[in-house]
């Protein structure tokens, strides 16, 4: 790579906040006429994956010369928006290109108007004036197109009522009504109306089939320098796929190898020849917008201003004063801001400024290379990312892909068989445990394992820093079988007396039994077992894991040949539940008590609050009772009443009646005057319960 294209990629990077401002300076410049033709050829590509490729083209122009770039229509919005230009004469002289004037407005403005796909009788009600020969099935006519309708007629044997185009004629014999379905061919007499049916035509044509726009680079100054452009293009996402060489099982001291591979296509219309490549794994934020069509606003209609006549006249005060100064201004052609002159100078200055700084084609260079002794592939960090740089230059035409290698090492590693119950099969997966020793960042990506000189499976990898440290599973390990026994139990650890509510301390254990059978009489295994973590539980046995994730513990355990294991895993989680003290049962207590976990302070002080509460149910019992009898008093007196009012006042019956009538209410009142006392009573035994209950601390 030439030095000039290194200080001229470390100028993009200076530049790159600018770029916008930039981009807007140049294309506001007409282009040149008659310049010489000059060619800056792909020399490097930056390939992310977000989407997206960042491109550098460098060559020499002289003065006068231009450059075509060519791309297409979906490309050119990230051209305007990301394009940098680096003269070192500062001598650009514009960057031209074909406009994008939305279809509509194009049709829209010729003669025929042709924006909305209309139909024939549509386009002939348009020519309304126009001058026309219509030769129908009974011949020519010829007149000037007054106008359109539609006319109901009956169709068929159900006689259907359908609508039917006419067009209206003033002929010099008078206007004549011609059935458009009878029409054979229509000719406008106007040349010049014909010339823009033919211009519509042309335009619809050109904006179906015309893929690709040409932006042109007209250079001024004098003599010949080098020039560089950089712009950003959309592209498919690189993407990498690996192989992982196990070592044969008796070689056991050799690494594992890891072999690397990016697939790169290039999409574009130029062929990529002795390209420098750079694969970044960073994803930068990254949007399109639609600069190159053109934009326009809707302005209001206003009347045109009139002299009225003499009237009496009403004056406008201050306030519609302003708010007619801001339509005005709202309504006024937009002008450009100015261009700040300090950013265009750091702009022009960095732009001739190659002598200055590394650049971009040395993003990893300067890093020094983190695989030692490789000839494919450099890698190192780049701001917050890491890159791949691959060595030598690259070439790949257009439309075409390629698998680039970039990455060949030995790797730390070891064989692993891996189980967890939840993947629903006897037997654990035959995996390895990787350690990135490679020296370079490893992308996601499929994994071919192979097994000395036989394929294996396949397996999947995430993305791996230095040194980080994954487990691969690659196909079902058959010689070796595992059965799981689950097992567990919920008991009352112990009971007791917090702020006048029982506590009761529950713990809950979980068992997992393991047995495993190595049927391999030739090797080995070292099992790894998965057990899902649970919230509040706790790890009993064994006391450590091998391993822990968030969600999981890793054991580890040794399967000699031909031989058996087990594995056991105790969980417990321990949890507190409230009951109210007076609620609880006293059975139950006296058999926590037995068995110690109960004291017996604790059965003393639900016994009080008990009897406390039975007291309290006496006299609950007493107060309903009494609402019994007096609802028995009432509905004994309503019969009474009843059976006054059918017999004579002076009869022994109705006397006896009164005498019932007098005792039953000084009954009531009995009733009411003790109810009253129980009631007094009860508030005072509920009184002393809750306070006895407040007090209660008891373990």
């Amino acid at each position: 790579m030439t030095n000039m294209t290194l200080k001229t990629r470390s100028a993009i990077h200076c530049l790159f906040g600018v770029t916008i401002t930039l981009g807007c300076t140049l294309l506001a410049t007409a282009a040149g006429e008659g310049a010489g033709s000059a060619q800056l050829p792909i020399t490097s590509i930056t390939l992310y994956r977000s989407g997206v490729g960042s491109f550098e083209r460098n060559g020499s122009v002289t003065a006068g010369d231009s450059v075509q770039l060519r791309f297409a229509n979906d490309q050119i919005n990230d051209m305007l928006k990301s394009m940098v230009i680096l003269d070192p004469q500062r001598s650009l002289q514009s960057v031209t290109y074909d406009s994008k004037e939305p279809l509509a407005r194009q049709l829209a403005s010729f003669g025929v108007d042709l924006a909305d796909n209309p139909s024939l009788a549509t386009i002939l009600g348009r020519l309304r004036g126009t001058r026309v020969k219509v030769v129908t099935n009974d011949g020519p006519v010829e007149g000037v197109i007054l106008g359109g309708e539609s006319r109901e007629q009956a169709q068929g044997s159900a006689q259907k009522a359908i609508s039917v185009p006419f067009l209206n004629l003033v002929t010099p014999t008078g206007v004549r009504s011609i059935n458009l379905a009878t029409m054979v061919s229509v000719q406008l007499e106007s040349a010049t109306l014909n010339a823009e049916l033919n211009k519509a035509l042309v335009a619809l044509a050109s904006h179906s089939t015309d893929r690709f726009k040409s932006v042109g680079l007209a250079f001024g100054g004098k003599g010949s320098r080098p020039v560089s452009v950089v712009y950003v293009n959309e592209m498919p996402i690189w993407k990498t796929s690996y192989r992982l060489v196990l070592p044969d099982a008796v070689k056991t001291k050799e690494k594992p190898l890891i072999q690397g591979w990016a697939i790169v296509e290039n999409t574009t219309d130029d062929d990529w020849t002795a390209v420098q490549l750079a694969l970044v794994a960073s994803q930068p934020v990254s949007f399109q917008m639609d600069l190159s069509e053109s934009l326009h606003i809707n302005r209001p209609m206003l009347d045109v201003p009139m002299v009225a006549g003499a009237a009496p006249r009403i004056y406008q005060d201050s306030d519609a004063f302003q708010a007619d100064k801001k339509l005005r201004a709202m309504t006024a052609p937009d002008s450009p801001p100015p261009v700040s002159a300090m950013m265009k100078s750091a702009v022009m200055d960095a732009g001739g400024s190659f002598g200055d700084g590394g650049s971009l084609g040395a993003r990893s260079r300067s890093l020094g290379e983190a695989l030692e002794g490789s000839d494919i592939a450099s890698g190192g960090e780049v701001g917050e990312s890491f890159q791949y740089t691959l060595k030598d230059p690259i070439s790949i035409a257009r439309q075409q892909s390629a698998m680039l290698p970039i990455l060949t090492s030995p790797i730390d590693g070891r064989r692993v068989s891996i189980f967890n119950a939840d993947d629903g099969i006897d037997h654990p997966m035959r995996g390895v445990e990787l350690t990135n020793s490679s020296g370079l960042q490893l992308i996601p990506g499929p994994i071919a394992v192979f097994d000395g000189s036989t394929y294996a499976g396949d397996a999947q990898i995430g993305y791996l820093t230095l040194n980080d440290k994954r487990l691969l599973a690659y196909a079902v390990d058959l010689a070796v079988s595992v059965a799981v026994t689950k097992d567990g139990k919920h008991d009352v650890r112990s009971v007791s007396i917090v702020d006048g509510l029982v506590e009761q301390t529950y713990q809950q254990v979980r068992t997992l039994s393991y047995a495993f059978v190595n049927k391999d009489e030739t090797r080995d295994r070292t099992l790894l077992v998965e057990v899902e973590k649970e919230e509040n539980w706790a790890l009993t046995t064994p006391k450590k894991p091998a391993q822990e994730t968030a969600n999981l513990y890793r054991f580890e355990v040794t399967l000699p040949e031909g031989e058996s294991g087990t594995l056991l895993v105790t969980q417990e989680s321990t949890s507190v539940h409230r009951i109210a003290v007076v609620g609880y049962d006293m059975p139950t207590l006296l058999s926590y008590a037995t068995n110690g976990k109960a004291s017996a302070a604790v059965v003393d002080a639900i016994k009080k609050a008990a009897q406390l509460q039975s007291v309290i149910n006496a006299t609950n019992a007493q107060i309903a009772r009494l609402e019994q009898e007096r609802q028995a008093i009432a509905a004994d007196q309503e019969r009474i009443r009843q059976n006054m009012n059918s017999i004579s006042h002076d009869t022994d019956v109705y006397r006896r009646y009164l005498t019932k009538f007098d005792e039953q209410e000084t009954r009531l009142e009995a009733i009411r005057v003790e109810d009253g006392q129980l009631r007094t009573t009860l508030t005072a035994q509920q009184e002393a319960l809750a306070s006895y209950i407040r007090s209660l601390n008891v373990t």
